[in-house]
């Protein structure tokens, strides 16, 4: 089994494990983690983790930034080498992995849904790598392949929930990435618990048209949010990488951000990811990404990761410093739904 890396990749990966710890990230650290000799991947001795990107960079603040971190961490961890590969066309997904299994890699991480087929055929072809596909549902199961998979809808449903209790105009509105699996859970998740709340809410949702940068186009995000604005929502969730970035920073500008108008993030804690959505930042619907990747890669460097389905866990951030705008029943109701989606008791009756 493959084990120890050299004591420089250890080091300068702790480096930028410690710059990731604070919620940024260093890219002169990065930039010489990623310009270690690879070339020994294939020594019995060494453990070398990839990561391919989706459309988007490694530093999106969203669901890109989190597998990246929490690849690197384990790595770190463990003492193996890690670099990843930013893709920026959809047609070089394939050619971005082979880039690691030409190397002989002990193990790829795929980030994002519309990688999955490629992710499968690329495993097929390479039985002694493990791969890993964040937000890749297995419906048939390889080996090699472990999809990382969340109940989005749950996390959704939690932050409808609260935006149904909040609500003063009874206007809702959703500025959301391409229309895939993982955000249409999300998605209705979210109109489901704001209408479990509030039974006289609307909420308006809008998917970026099919492109390339369907999850990096934030001034796109931006105009969609202020048309919500101007049509009377008064909280909106922002889910989409860059795109719904763009939504969140834009309703921050806006009159009564942090009062009477807020957003709510996605995918990470996004009040340390996106600082500027900070005015109207109430909450994010959290995934474990950064958990649930770096579990998967050291369960493969341990020999325990098994190929098909990983469910990862959700949930909501901290209010931070809107806390005193949430009111206490508010905060109650929203735990007891929190809790309830945890044990069961709730369901989201989301279906796709």
């Amino acid at each position: 089994m493959k084990r120890m890396r050299t004591l420089a990749g250890i080091s300068i990966l702790a480096l930028v494990l410690a710059a990731c710890s604070s919620g940024t990230t260093d890219t002169a650290a990065e930039e010489t983690a990623a310009a270690l000799d690879d070339s020994n991947c294939a020594a019995a001795e060494s453990f070398c983790v990839g990561l391919v990107t989706d459309i988007g960079k490694v530093d999106d603040k969203s669901f890109n930034q989190s597998a990246h971190e929490g690849a690197m961490a384990a790595a770190a961890e463990v003492g193996g080498f890690y670099k990843y590969i930013e893709t920026t066309d959809t047609k070089d997904y394939a050619a971005n992995m082979a880039q690691f299994t030409d190397k002989s890699y002990d193990v790829i991480v795929t980030v994002g849904f519309l990688m999955a087929e490629a992710t499968v055929t690329a495993a097929k072809a390479n039985p002694n790598t493990k791969f890993i596909g964040v937000d890749q549902f297995q419906g048939e199961e390889v080996a090699n392949v472990t999809g990382l998979i969340f109940p989005e809808d749950q996390a959704g449903y939690a932050a409808g929930y609260l935006a149904g209790l909040m609500t003063k105009t009874n206007k809702l509105g959703q500025v959301l990435g391409l229309e895939i699996a993982p955000v249409q859970k999300f998605a209705k998740g979210f109109e489901a618990g704001a209408k479990a709340a509030n039974a006289n809410v609307s909420v308006t949702t809008v998917y970026h048209p099919p492109a390339d940068n369907g999850f990096g186009d934030p001034v796109w995000g931006a105009a969609e949010a202020k048309k919500q604005l101007s049509q009377g929502a008064d909280i909106i969730f922002g889910a989409g990488g860059g795109t719904g970035n763009g939504a969140l920073i834009e309703i921050a500008k806006a009159e009564g951000a942090g009062t009477s108008i807020f957003c709510i993030g996605v995918d990470t804690d996004q009040w340390g990811t996106v600082p500027e959505a900070q005015p109207c930042l109430v909450t994010s619907a959290m995934k474990g990404l950064v958990e649930g990747t770096a579990g998967l890669v050291k369960a493969a460097f341990d020999g325990s990761i098994k190929g098909g389905n990983f469910l990862g866990t959700t949930g909501l951030a901290d209010y931070h410093d809107l806390a005193s705008a949430v009111p206490a029943d508010v905060q109650s109701k929203v735990a007891e739904v929190v809790a309830g989606l945890k044990d069961g008791s709730i369901m989201t009756g989301v279906t796709l």
